[in-house]
């Protein structure tokens, strides 16, 4: 059965940012990063941070060194996915197209922005005639 992690609070969220950015980082070399960030959270806090995470199976703990270290399991684009198909639920029943015709409508689109859009759909079409096509030879 597919996991499906729970959303995470902002917290936990800058503590997930770091492990996408650094990959494997103990408790210690989280707190130092967000230090860094100007977020001054003290070990202890990501410890607590960490283990709310493990328990929403968003990352994993490895214990075979020394020193504790963890690692994000679901990346950026799961958690972009999760929270705009919730906003998708809560506002639009259920349906992405009124918030994506927002997205594209209100932020000012690069060239390059409006390419990688136009290849996905493109992507997207053809990847249903394919599946349509094996479909119907079955």
């Amino acid at each position: 059965m597919a996991r499906t992690p729970k959303d995470v609070t902002e917290a936990e969220l800058a503590v997930l940012r770091v492990l996408w950015e650094r990959g494997l980082c103990s408790v210690r070399q989280i707190a130092e990063r967000l230090g860094e960030l100007r977020m001054v959270v003290q070990p202890a806090t990501v410890q607590k941070l960490l283990e709310r995470l493990e328990v929403k199976e968003w990352v994993r703990r490895d214990r075979s060194g020394d020193v504790q270290r963890f690692e994000a399991l679901g990346g950026r684009d799961e958690l972009i996915g999760r929270r705009l198909q919730g906003i998708a639920e809560d506002l639009c029943e259920g349906s992405l197209t009124p918030l994506l015709s927002h997205l594209v409508k209100r932020e000012k689109l690069s060239a390059v922005d409006r390419r990688a859009l136009r290849d996905l759909v493109d992507h997207l079409n053809q990847r249903d005639t394919s599946h349509h096509k094996r479909r119907r030879a079955e």
